[in-house]
């Protein structure tokens, strides 16, 4: 089996069913790229500040930095 060099960030509250979803092909635009797997994952106890995060990880700066420290 051999998966994808796709990267996926996204907040969700229910890390095993968005796993779970995404390998069943519920999501039109990662069903290209199933299997997925976990490679890290970040928890956070507010909601707005995962949130705010997820959108720094999609921007220019964030990538970099998500490529340079946890890739």
């Amino acid at each position: 089996m051999a998966y994808s060099d796709q990267i996926y960030v996204r907040y969700t509250t229910n890390l095993n069913k968005r796993l779970s979803d995404h390998n069943f092909g519920a999501t039109t635009h990662t069903a290209k790229y199933i299997p997925w797997k976990f490679e890290m994952y970040l928890a956070f106890d507010d909601q707005n500040k995962a949130i705010e995060f997820e959108k720094y990880l999609k921007s220019h700066s964030g990538r970099a930095f998500r490529d340079k420290r946890f890739l």
